[in-house]
């Protein structure tokens, strides 16, 4: 087989997770078994239950959570906690050889807002992938270490957006 890259799509336009979960469902439909970890996130989109019914696994919080600049300290650290969790799962998973595909969605946002208890692992998981692995990460505004990691490096612009023109987020097109 041959080695598996490391994909990073970042910036402020819209797309990251979209790109993301297009790959993992490319992959899928090869027979590769997909992990996709969703951290910040906590409510439903239409992509992650697509992709449960076909057979991925989703690691994502059951637990309702704000908006970090929201949080107090106390919710912070709660946050983290289950961030970590969630990661520490996924590194389980890949170490057990039981995943081809691995999605961090906002992965990168996690070191930018200092959301997880220990930054390192996920450092230590990016540069230190395992061969047969091919990862995928977003993020807002990426690690300058994350960007040298990565072998597919996307910037997502926003030029123009309808949520500036008042219209919310619509089912089926942005969740």
């Amino acid at each position: 087989m041959k080695e598996r890259l490391t994909h990073l799509y970042f910036g402020n336009g819209k797309g990251k997770t979209t790109a993301s979960m297009g790959l993992a469902l490319r992959a899928l439909g090869n027979g590769w078994r997909i992990v996709v970890v969703q951290f910040l996130k906590s409510h439903p989109s239409g992509e992650v239950a697509g992709l449960e019914k076909l057979g991925a696994k989703v690691i994502r919080s059951t637990e309702t959570m704000k908006f970090v600049f929201k949080m107090t300290e106390e919710e912070k650290q709660a946050a983290r906690a289950v961030q970590q969790k969630m990661l520490n799962e996924a590194i389980r998973l890949v170490d057990e050889g039981q995943v081809d595909l691995l999605v961090l969605d906002e992965a990168g946002s996690l070191c930018q807002l200092d959301m997880l208890e220990d930054m390192n692992t996920l450092r230590q998981l990016v540069e230190h992938k395992p061969a047969g692995l091919e990862l995928v990460i977003t993020a807002h505004e990426p690690a300058q270490w994350l960007l040298d990691a990565a072998d597919y490096c996307t910037e997502m612009r926003c030029h123009r957006h309808p949520f500036d023109r008042g219209i919310p987020g619509r089912k089926g097109v942005e969740f």
